[in-house]
């Protein structure tokens, strides 16, 4: 869990309100603006991560005594009891004792490698998984709590908030899903539930409201599909809606994103050793300094600069000043991660040892495949 910069929870206070769905297009959605990312279904009884996914026929491999997650177009590794099941119509009959052993494997067995966030998807209520996981996950950011404008949901929602306090989980938000339908047609919105918002509720609680996702039949037919709605090409008021929440949720969070303004401000800096990135990150030849053009989203320039001496502190300084704002390496010690954040440099760790304008292609193109941190020390 220590390569795994940031854990989030995904609760809901009873089953039916688009939990899983929710959790699954967050996990998607991070993975696609943020790169490497895990989601982690606790969903004993009733795992639907698989399904969502469309990696229903998926089985989990072992190497190195360490069980290899599945993969959602690489970017995404996932753990679900599911795919352990023989079939999907196979119902899992378990004490909590058992339910913990096997979240305490998907926890410490599995090779994550080096994430920039977990998603966790947690069944309906606050029973045993859920304890199991708090316990389990050391510096958990906190959770996010879904729910439906129903009365019924609404009191959940209060047990949930009440759980994450007694825990030490901040609670990062409410989400109220199935807010009305949108009609696909007109536009026009329809309410479905009457009763308290989850804008209210989150009031109520002190607790940050993240946004209302309505009804969308899309919703339910890529979710049939295994292609979250996320991630498809439909332009619908459901998704903008999602993009949205997901969007506050990280503001809630506090986590610095890279934004390319309208001038070419993003700078790029990759360690090189002859001529492809260096997995040694203080001991390189040479760094590549690449500008991005903001508007087309492409390569501008590219500088070859030779770092000064290697000395603590020495190469995040240097980088800040010539503006850069991002770096991409292979391995980076978790120290000189922290210095450079201090410096206001974003890190991605894991990446291939290839051309840096390659490199820089794949990134833009969020295609950029990362692996575990090859020089942590």
């Amino acid at each position: 869990m220590k390569n795994i910069k940031h854990k989030i929870l995904v609760l809901s206070g009873k089953g039916g309100v688009g939990k899983s769905t929710i959790a699954a297009n967050l996990a998607v959605w991070l993975s696609m603006e943020n790169g490497n990312t895990g989601l982690l279904d606790i969903d004993i009884h009733g795992p639907s991560v698989p399904k969502l996914l469309g990696l229903e026929q998926k089985t989990l491999n072992q190497q190195d005594e360490k069980i290899i997650p599945a993969k959602y177009e690489q970017m995404l590794k996932v753990i679900s009891i599911g795919f352990l099941l023989r079939s999907k119509d196979d119902a899992v009959i378990w004490r909590g004792p058992m339910k913990h052993n096997i979240i305490n494997n998907f926890v410490s067995d599995v090779s994550w490698g080096e994430l920039n966030y977990l998603v966790v998807d947690c069944p309906p209520g606050t029973g045993d998984e859920h304890i199991s996981i708090a316990q389990l996950i050391p510096g958990i950011d906190g959770a996010v709590i879904v729910t439906t404008p129903q009365q019924l949901s609404v009191i959940d929602v209060k047990k949930c908030v009440t759980f994450c306090r007694q825990l030490n989980i901040p609670v990062l938000g409410v989400i109220e899903n199935m807010a009305g339908f949108v009609c696909p047609n007109c536009g026009q919105k329809t309410e479905i539930f009457t009763g308290k918002s989850g804008k209210e509720t989150a009031a109520e609680l002190g607790a940050p409201f993240l946004g209302s996702i309505p009804l969308d039949p899309y919703l339910a037919l890529t979710s049939d599909i295994g292609k979250p709605l996320i991630r498809s090409d439909i332009q619908s008021p459901t998704k903008k809606a999602m993009q949205f929440t997901f969007e506050r949720l990280m503001e809630n969070m506090e986590i610095p994103k890279i934004k390319m303004e309208a001038k070419n401000n993003m700078k790029i800096a990759i360690p090189i050793t002859n001529g492809k990135l260096s997995s040694h990150f203080g001991h390189c030849e040479q760094f590549a300094v690449i500008d991005v053009d903001a508007g087309s989203k492409s390569i501008a320039k590219t500088e070859m600069l030779t770092p000064p001496a290697h000395e603590p502190g020495v190469l995040p300084k240097w980088l800040s000043e010539m503006g850069v704002n991002l770096v991409i390496a292979g391995g980076l010690g978790q120290r000189a991660q922290q210095l450079f954040k201090e410096n206001n440099i974003a890190v991605i760790v894991g990446a291939p040892s290839d051309m840096p304008e390659n490199i820089v292609t794949a990134y833009l193109g969020k295609s950029l495949q990362t692996g575990d941190n090859v020089c942590d020390h």
